[in-house]
C-alpha cells in the first residue's frame, strides 16, 4: 500500500456549516473519497492510499486540475484508491465535493 499527501493553498474556505461527506466504494477500479472541514491554515490538504505503487506524478496532475477547478481551503480529503482510472479520480472527487458544499443535481 502507498500512501500520498498532496496540499494546495490559495483556495476559499468552505461553507462554515459544511459536514463531512463520504461517495463511492473501494472496489476494483473505483475508489472512495471523504471530504472533511479541516483547521489547515488556509490549505487544502489530499491523503492518498492506494494499492498501485509509483503513479505519484498521475495523481499530482489530477489533483492539481481538480484543485484549479475547486480552489478550497480548510478541507482535507481521505483517498481510499483500489485503481480507479484519472477520469473517475476526477468524477468522484467532483461529485464529494458538490455533495460537501450541499450541491445538489
Amino acid at each position: 500500500m502507498e500512501t500520498l499527501q498532496f496540499e494546495f493553498r490559495g483556495g476559499r474556505p468552505a461553507a462554515a456549516d459544511a459536514v463531512a461527506t463520504l461517495v463511492g466504494v473501494v472496489a476494483s477500479g473505483n475508489l472512495e473519497v471523504l471530504v472533511e472541514p479541516a483547521s489547515l491554515n488556509g490549505a487544502f490538504r489530499i491523503e492518498v492510499s492506494t494499492p498501485v505503487a509509483g503513479f505519484r506524478n498521475i495523481w499530482e496532475a489530477v489533483l492539481e486540475d481538480f484543485f484549479a477547478r475547486h480552489p478550497v481551503a480548510d478541507v482535507s480529503v481521505s483517498i481510499n484508491d483500489m485503481g480507479a482510472t484519472p477520469a473517475v479520480v476526477s468524477l468522484r472527487l467532483d461529485q464529494a465535493l458538490d455533495e460537501f458544499q450541499g450541491v445538489r443535481p
